[in-house]
């Protein structure tokens, strides 16, 4: 389930006969429940929306879901450096550092 961004994964509790969701990609905890899917997709939004708003009255950012996206800011020497790297491997800048970012991610979780 998707709505205004936050992504939903949600459960059915055989006993309880209810389906339970929760927001996931983000740090803070969003959980919502329907007996029926209109009143989970109804809950979820009111969920979402009333977390939008509680952020807002405190004066908060509210965790947003990772797009993929960050800028980063390098000397330009090392921006075309890397570049050249990239392109001698065949690929693009956005893929050979993607490259680069996950090994390192996996040596630091190996």
């Amino acid at each position: 389930m998707k709505f205004k961004g936050y992504e939903a994964i949600v459960s059915f509790d055989d006993e309880a006969e209810i389906f339970h969701g929760e927001v996931t990609g983000i740090r803070d905890v969003i959980t919502f429940q329907g007996q029926s899917v209109d009143e989970l997709k109804k809950a979820f939004q009111e969920s979402v929306e009333d977390y939008l708003t509680f952020c807002a009255e405190r004066g908060e950012e509210p965790d947003k879901p990772f797009s993929g996206r960050f800028l980063l800011r390098i000397d330009p020497q090392l921006h075309k450096q890397i570049y050249f790297k990239a392109k001698k491997e065949g690929k693009s800048l956005n893929a050979w550092v993607e490259e680069k970012l996950a090994s390192v991610n996996s040596q630091i979780e190996g």
